[in-house]
């Protein structure tokens, strides 16, 4: 956070900057001692040193930019400034946050006589804020508070020639030529400086041109080739003193500023936050020597940039700033919105002025004004050729209405006219002459009925229809139109459904097309991209829909088909075939024309791979001759054919496919992916979600061939034939879930027993296998008794877990006993009433 608003006095300026560049070194020095900063390395110095240097800072009055440009002027390179300011900000920034201070906190110290001077430590972008706690809109209040503006005095500057020496400024001699000689003397509080060799000479009071003047008077008796021009000398200021200036009255930061002896008023005021709310803006008084020496109007600054009065401060010089005598409040359609400050003699006029001028919305006639009386309020209206000369009274609140939201001469017409819009209503204007406006209507437009939207005089919509045909052709009468009139022009599209046909089947773009008139099959077929490899030039089937159907007949008809052949180069072999509007074509495969189809087989045969099924009947036992036979670590009893959705579909198979199959599925395949590890690819699972396991019987489709159990083979069938083998899994809800080594003489509550038994949450009734080859068996019942399913090499088994049991419930367990105890008590009278 950067060091704003700190103001205070600047006396000993160099002497503090010295000693905080010193405690590098740990060495004090006395204020008036100089040095060379070239050499200081800023991030050798602690942050003690630096915290300390910062309340030495906030004590002599000095703002970040100040020491900055100091800091510069002592031989301080830009690298090292760079880096002060950057460890400066960041202790700041580590205090603010630490002690939680508030923006516009104000710290009283004894620095300078103890009494009434004030150190500013408050953010200065904070906005002025009223007894409501709003924000304050009094206008040029934001000038002290913005960030942007700082009216920081330049120390850098060459020295005003009028600018009046004092005690503790600084005077820099620097003799040169034929004699050499440089002095840095401060004044002293009698105003005087000594000079080496020369002697005492009285500066204070005087201006830096004056006492040139005079010390190189006294220096022509010391370097007599002054005279002659072979020796000169250089005065120039070096640093200047502090001066203490008084802000009373209307002062947001009331009190004693000890600020820079070439501050000037709005430094004064930017270091006390500028007048408060109830502070005059326009007759800030500046008392020097108990006489007003001159009157500083902000507004001249805020609207014209002039500085004038803005003059030089010098030590003990009061700011007052009284009460305002006239406030005003603007707003509405101004461009500058807030509360002025009026004085005696200016006008509403001005008033206007101040806030920027009208908007462009501006109901420029007339000014509403709400004006206090003695007793209460009243509302007057200010007219446009009073405005220089009403004379605004305080608490007066000016509103610049808006214009009407309404035209007073316009006419619109939209539809099938070629320059659809609104346009000026002339004296006498007829709907003929606004349709020539218009450039015409298009050659779509409904000529036999057109419609005038008229407004009553109560303005209610009024609706007008015409003979549009009739008046352009000058046979009916023409109507003369009023403000606010619509005419609206239909097009002949706008009127009908839209015209389009649709192509579907084998074709290269079937869909859906814009009818045009005398549209023929072949011109369809052509925008639709041309026929297929496999479609039929025979039977193209055309269905229309029928306009003239007996609405009351069961057998009415419901659409007309036509079926016409077309040859392969689009040439009718008959009369032309002329479409209409909403025709539904269809070209269909040609007969006898097949699509390759093909499927894969994977694992223990010779030629694995993709084959392509040569015959409508080919089955798995066909497709096993042609992969060259099995390998001798094929297990047959672990065969498994994958049929995908695709040939289902193709069948004409419904299938409904939700998320929670897929993730039945999913589980499954994991389950067996550790099981089925050999040659067979396993690891596309997500390309198997939508595909099902066909259980088969490779042993006996071998043995029967064509039999019912040898399956005819499908588009993306795929034949999956595992290596041998030698281990059953074991998982769910067994107390340690593993993978055994098969052995055919054990049972299935024998592979139980070596995954460590069955666990109490388990549902043993519905416990299953899954086999190899994707088949599952499960437990049966049998009387009391469970007959479990054999198990085989590469199978799973899997045991279900129970569902969880709700737990009854202190009420529910009171009502079920409350239940059986009235039961009971029932049953005993039942009983009482036998006997």
């Amino acid at each position: 956070m950067k060091l704003k608003n700190i103001r205070l006095k600047l006396s000993e300026t160099l002497g503090t900057f010295l000693l905080f560049t010193c405690m590098a070194f740990f060495q004090p020095i006395v204020a008036q001692t100089t040095q060379n900063f070239s050499n200081i390395n800023v991030d050798q110095l602690s942050d003690a040193q630096i915290k300390q240097f910062i309340q030495q800072v906030e004590a002599q009055g000095l703002s970040e930019s100040q020491l900055e440009q100091v800091a510069a002027a002592r031989g301080m390179s830009a690298a090292e400034v760079s880096k002060l300011r950057a460890r400066v900000n960041k202790i700041k920034q580590a205090g603010s946050a630490s002690t939680n201070t508030t923006t516009n906190k104000e710290n009283t110290s004894e620095a300078g006589d103890g009494k009434g001077t004030r150190e500013l430590n408050f953010k200065d972008d904070a906005a002025p804020v009223d007894a409501t706690g709003s924000t304050s809109r009094v206008f040029g209040a934001e000038l002290f508070r913005n960030s942007g503006i700082t009216f920081e005095p330049n120390l850098r500057i060459a020295t005003p020639q009028n600018y009046q020496l004092g005690p503790d400024d600084e005077l820099i001699i620097d003799i040169y030529g034929y004699s050499e000689a440089n002095y840095r003397l401060r004044i002293s509080p009698e105003g005087n400086i000594n000079i080496p060799y020369v002697g005492i000479i009285s500066v204070g009071g005087q201006s830096i041109e004056q006492a040139s003047q005079r010390i190189r008077s006294r220096l022509t008796s010391i370097y007599p080739n002054m005279r002659s021009g072979n020796t000169k000398v250089n005065i120039s200021l070096g640093n200047i003193r502090s001066i203490k200036v008084v802000l009373l009255g209307e002062v947001t930061k009331p009190g004693t500023y000890t600020l820079p002896s070439l501050a000037t008023v709005f430094n004064a005021l930017y270091s006390s936050g500028g007048p408060s709310e109830n502070g005059s803006f326009r007759d800030i008084q500046i008392i020097r020597n108990n006489r007003t020496i001159a009157r500083l109007d902000v507004y001249e600054f805020l609207l014209r940039g002039f500085q004038r009065n803005n003059i030089r401060l010098q030590d003990q010089d009061v700011i007052m700033i009284p009460p305002y005598k006239k406030r005003v409040e603007f707003s509405g359609e101004v461009k500058r919105p807030a509360i002025f400050e009026a004085t005696a003699n200016e006008t509403l006029a001005d008033i206007i002025s101040f806030a920027g001028g009208f908007t462009s919305e501006a109901y420029t006639a007339r000014i509403k004004v709400i004006q206090n009386t003695p007793k209460e309020r009243r509302i007057t209206d200010v007219f446009s050729e009073a405005f220089s000369t009403y004379l605004p009274q305080n608490g007066d609140k000016y509103f610049a209405e808006p214009i009407l939201d309404r035209f007073e001469n316009r006419v619109s017409i939209t539809g099938a006219v070629f320059r659809p819009g609104q346009y000026q209503l002339e004296q006498g204007l007829t709907l003929t002459q606004l349709i020539r406006k218009a450039e015409g209507v298009t050659e779509d437009a409904f000529l036999p009925r057109g419609y005038l939207t008229r407004l009553r005089a109560d303005n209610t919509p009024e609706l007008i229809a015409f003979d549009l045909a009739e008046i352009l052709n000058g046979t009916g009468p023409d109507i003369t139109l009023q403000r606010e009139d619509q005419i609206t022009i239909s097009s002949i599209f706008d009127l009908r459904e839209e015209y389009r046909v649709t192509i579907e089947g084998e074709v290269r773009s079937p869909g859906t097309i814009d009818y045009a008139e005398n549209m023929s099959l072949e011109d369809l077929i052509v925008l639709a991209g041309g026929f297929r490899e496999g479609a039929s030039q025979k039977r193209i089937e055309i269905s229309r829909r029928v306009k003239d159907s007996e609405a009351g007949a069961a057998n009415s008809r419901i659409a007309q088909v036509y079926q016409v052949d077309v040859d392969q180069n689009l040439v009718l072999q008959g009369p032309k075939f002329i479409l209409q509007p909403f025709d539904i074509v269809l070209v269909r495969n040609a007969a006898g024309y097949e699509v390759q189809r093909q499927v894969r087989v994977e694992g223990e045969v010779l030629y694995p791979g993709t084959y392509t099924i040569t015959r409508k009947d080919e089955r798995i036992s066909d497709l096993l001759k042609r992969v060259g036979g099995l390998t001798d670590l094929a297990y047959l009893s672990g065969a498994s054919l994958i049929r995908s959705d695709a040939s289902e579909k193709g069948s004409g198979k419904q299938r409904i496919n939700t998320d929670v199959e897929d993730q039945k599925k999913l589980a499954r395949l994991q389950r067996l992916q550790e099981t089925l590890k050999d040659s067979t690819d396993i690891q596309r699972q997500q390309t198997f979600l939508r595909n099902d396991y066909v259980g088969i019987d490779l042993e006996r489709i071998l043995d029967k061939p064509k039999s019912k159990l040898d399956l005819i083979l499908e588009e993306g069938d795929v034949l999956r034939i595992p290596k041998q083998l030698q281990t059953v899994k074991v998982s769910g809800e067994v107390l340690y879930p593993t993978t055994s080594i098969y052995n055919g003489g054990k049972s299935f509550r024998q592979y139980i027993s070596d995954a460590g038994g069955f666990s109490d949450n388990s549902l043993k009734k519905r416990s299953y296998v899954i086999y190899a080859n994707g088949s599952v068996r499960s437990t049966k019942k049998f009387f009391l008794f469970n007959n479990y399913p054999m198990v085989k090499p590469g199978a799973e088994i899997f045991v279900p877990k129970k569902a969880e049991q709700k737990k009854l419930t202190a009420s529910e367990i009171v009502g079920l006993t409350s239940g059986i105890a009235s039961l009971g008590a029932i049953i005993l009278g039942v009983l009482n009433l036998i006997k």
